[in-house]
């Protein structure tokens, strides 16, 4: 795909409000479980030329988020089966429980599920070898498969989503039916744990599934998610984040709509101030919250994008709208194809802090 997931995070939050709901029960005693704690990790080409997956980087990466960040699972997603089927198999060779997600959008729905299909069989033949390996069938689908609302690509359905030009009747129909077909072959070819990453308060059937995913950017977590948890199922934050500014938390999975990219070089709208405090608050919060309810996995969204690059000038401070732990930096501040490294942030900082206190889980836990 050529655009940032970061880019549409908010839209299926924008088709349906959440209910208001009681608080759901701590654990007995006060005690946590251990918890799978981890990172997202994107492979595929990049949102411009030079940010794409790179074998070198990617175990460079890997090796960072096991021993810098002390995460104990990552949740590797994107396109190209064999670039997911790598990168998993690297990050269960530094002993990381893998949650593997094809995603894939604006391609025709037969090919999302051949993609599916291609990636299930590799993760079954990891899983065979000893990994432990969680397979998603994809993502938010009412925004990556086409036809489910109308929209000839992404941001086309993320416009209809936000200004109500959908039926939802017909869009609940399609999602169903969409979702049962991936959940079928991701059965066909995985013997393990199943699951989908949906918005959190998409209407899903679980019974399709072994784990509930939850992708959650909001700050009452107890509230939002007690209804998942009312469900008997495990329930995983598959992902949860927060932009580099001062205030995005409140913007949650809008945080990203402060680029004006009709200008050439793309710059921040309005007069933002960078805040890596923030971030690293609302994330290190949320995870305390995910920890306190017994959750047994939270992924942060995101590890790294070189696409948004921090630069000293804050107009062109793309990393503010950047949901990611690392700050990228382009060797050639025009093109990244000449070169780019990170750098962690505050965030990473915090979270390395905090995974490392979290409870260890057992290998065959």
């Amino acid at each position: 795909m050529g655009i940032s997931r970061a880019r549409f995070l908010a839209a299926a939050g924008a088709a349906a409000v959440a209910p208001i709901v009681a608080a759901a029960p701590a654990h007995a005693g006060g005690r946590q479980r251990p918890i799978r704690r981890g990172v997202c990790y994107a492979v595929g080409d990049g949102d411009v030329p030079g940010t794409g997956w790179m074998a070198a980087r990617m175990r460079s990466d890997l090796r960072s988020i096991s021993r810098d960040l002390h995460a104990n699972a990552v949740s590797v997603y994107g396109t190209g089966p064999e670039r997911l089927a790598a990168t998993a198999a690297e990050a269960a060779g530094h002993g990381l429980s893998v949650w593997l997600q094809p995603r894939q959008g604006d391609v025709p729905p037969a090919d999302i599920i051949d993609h599916l299909a291609e990636t299930g069989r590799h993760a079954e033949r990891l899983r065979r070898g000893g990994a432990r390996v969680v397979l998603s069938v994809g993502c938010e689908f009412v925004l990556f498969v086409p036809g489910i609302v109308p929209g000839a690509d992404v941001l086309e359905r993320v416009r209809n989503l936000q200004s109500g030009n959908f039926d939802p009747v017909v869009m609940q129909r399609r999602l169903a039916a969409f979702t049962a077909r991936a959940a079928r072959m991701g059965r066909s070819v995985f013997r393990g744990p199943l699951t989908y990453g949906a918005s959190y308060d998409e209407t899903v059937d679980w019974s399709l599934f072994d784990i509930i995913s939850a992708n959650y950017y909001g700050d009452r977590p107890r509230r939002d998610l007690a209804p998942h948890l009312r469900l008997g199922k495990p329930l995983a934050v598959t992902e949860f984040g927060c932009c580099t500014y001062e205030g995005a938390a409140a913007n949650g999975g809008m945080g990203w709509d402060v680029v004006d990219y009709t200008r050439e070089p793309p710059q921040i709208a309005g007069n933002l101030v960078r805040s890596e405090q923030d971030q690293a608050r609302y994330l290190t919060d949320r995870l305390s919250d995910f920890a306190s309810m017994d959750l047994p996995a939270a992924f942060v969204y995101d590890f790294v994008s070189p696409g948004a690059p921090h630069r000293r000038n804050p107009r062109y401070d793309l990393d503010l709208a950047s949901y990611s732990i690392v700050r990228t930096i382009w060797a050639d501040d025009t093109d990244p194809a000449n070169g780019w490294r990170w750098e962690p942030k505050v965030a990473f900082d915090a979270l390395a802090r905090q995974f490392a206190r979290l409870p260890v889980a057992s290998a065959a836990e």
